[in-house]
C-alpha cells in the first residue's frame, strides 16, 4: 500500500517593511507611487527627513494621517521593527547616511538608493557594498545613474557575457543637458540656470550640478562597475564654477550667477558659429576618466537628444565599431523615484 505524501502548507510571501530616509521631491514622489500601487508586500513603516521621523511598525496610513513625528538626529539607525529581508530606502545626498549602506546589508537589510555616494564615493566602501550584496541581500542602485534607465544593467550584462568594457561616454546629468539644449549665447546663462531651479530641473542650489561633483560620482559608478577601480582623486572635472560662485552666499547666488554670463556666452556663440553645440560630457577610456564642457557636432551620438534627455554610448569588445546607445528623460522627481519602485519590486522577486 502507498503512502501519499501529505500536501505542504503553502508559505505566504514575505511583506518588506521599507523605510524612506529622505522625504524631499524625490522622497514624496515615491511616496506617492507606493500610495497608488498599494502592493501588498510593500508595507512602509518609517519616513525620515533629516530632523523628523514618522514611524509604525504596523504601516503608516496612505492617507498620510500619520501619527505626530518624532525628532530625528538624521542617521541611518533603524528601530527594531526592521529585520532582515526588509527595505531601507535612501533617497538622499547625505554622505552620513551613504556610510550607514553597508551596515544596513550588514544587518540583512535590502538597499535601494538614489544616494551616489554609496556606490560613487571611497572606492572601498563600493567594493564592501559589492560584497556585501549577496546571499539575497539586494543592493537597488538604478537610480544614481540616468534616473532609471538602463545603463548599469546593460553595462554589467556586457561584462556578465564576457565583454570588456573600453570606453563610455555620456551626457549624464540632466540639469546640465537642459541648460545647453539650444543655448547659442544669445540669452544669459545665469537667467537659463534660475529658470532650471523653478521648473524643478535642477537643484535649489544649482552649484551641486555646475560644480560637475554629481557628474563625477555618477562617472565613477559607471566606471567601477565597467571593472575600473577608479578612486575619486582621479577623475578630473571641468567646474564651471568661479571662486565667488562657490563662495556666495545664497542670497548672493543668483547675482554671482551672473559671472558665468559673458564667457559662456561668447563660448556658445563660437561654437554656433562652427555649426557644433555646447554638452557637458563625461567621458572614461583609455586616456582615464573627465568631464566638462565640450564642442560636438550636432549629429554626434552624445550631442542629440533633447531637454533633460541623459544619453550614453558605450564601447566593448562587441560593440568595437559603432557604440551602443542609450538615451531617455535624466533628470526629475517622478523618474527617480520610479527606479527606487522598480528596485523595491525586484527585492520581491
Amino acid at each position: 500500500m502507498s503512502v501519499l505524501p501529505l500536501p505542504r502548507p503553502e508559505q505566504q510571501p514575505q511583506v518588506r517593511r521599507v523605510a524612506l530616509l529622505g522625504v524631499g521631491t524625490v522622497g514624496r514622489a515615491l511616496l506617492e507611487r507606493l500610495q497608488a500601487l498599494q502592493h501588498p508586500r510593500l508595507q512602509l513603516c518609517l519616513a525620515a527627513s533629516s530632523r523628523q521621523r514618522w514611524l509604525d511598525a504596523e504601516g503608516l496610513a496612505n492617507s498620510g494621517a500619520w501619527p505626530d513625528a518624532e525628532a530625528h538626529d538624521g542617521s541611518g539607525a533603524l528601530p527594531d521593527a526592521f529585520r532582515p529581508g526588509d527595505i531601507a530606502v535612501d533617497a538622499t545626498a547625505s554622505a552620513e547616511l551613504a556610510a550607514w549602506h553597508p551596515r544596513w546589508l550588514r544587518q540583512g537589510l535590502n538597499v535601494v538608493s538614489a544616494n551616489k555616494l554609496g556606490l560613487g564615493g571611497p572606492l572601498l566602501r563600493q567594493h564592501e557594498i559589492r560584497l556585501l550584496a549577496t546571499d539575497g541581500r539586494h543592493y537597488g542602485d538604478a537610480a544614481t545613474v540616468g534616473a532609471g534607465l538602463p545603463v548599469l544593467r546593460a553595462v554589467r550584462e556586457l561584462r556578465a557575457g564576457g565583454d570588456r568594457i573600453g570606453a563610455i561616454v555620456g551626457v549624464l546629468s540632466g540639469t546640465l543637458a537642459w541648460l545647453f539644449d539650444g543655448y547659442d549665447g544669445s540669452e544669459p546663462f545665469s537667467q537659463r540656470v534660475l529658470s532650471a531651479v523653478a521648473q524643478g530641473y535642477a537643484e535649489p542650489d544649482p552649484r551641486v550640478d555646475l560644480s560637475g561633483e554629481d557628474v563625477k560620482r555618477k562617472l565613477l559608478i559607471l566606471a567601477r562597475t565597467a571593472g575600473y577601480a577608479l578612486e575619486d582623486a582621479e577623475v578630473r572635472v571641468d567646474s564651471l564654477l568661479t571662486p565667488a560662485i562657490e563662495s556666495a552666499s545664497a542670497q548672493q547666488l543668483a547675482q554671482a550667477l551672473a559671472a558665468l554670463d559673458g564667457p559662456l556666452g561668447e563660448r556658445a556663440a563660437r561654437t554656433a558659429r562652427d555649426g557644433k553645440v555646447l554638452r557637458y560630457v563625461a567621458r572614461l577610456d583609455a586616456a582615464g576618466a573627465r568631464l566638462g564642457l565640450e564642442a560636438l557636432a550636432p549629429d554626434d551620438p552624445i550631442a542629440v537628444g533633447r531637454g533633460c534627455d541623459n544619453r550614453v554610448a558605450i564601447w566593448s569588445t562587441r560593440y568595437r565599431d559603432r557604440p551602443l546607445q542609450i538615451q531617455g528623460p535624466g533628470a526629475g522627481a517622478e523618474v527617480t523615484a520610479a527606479a527606487l519602485l522598480d528596485d523595491q519590486l525586484r527585492v520581491l522577486g
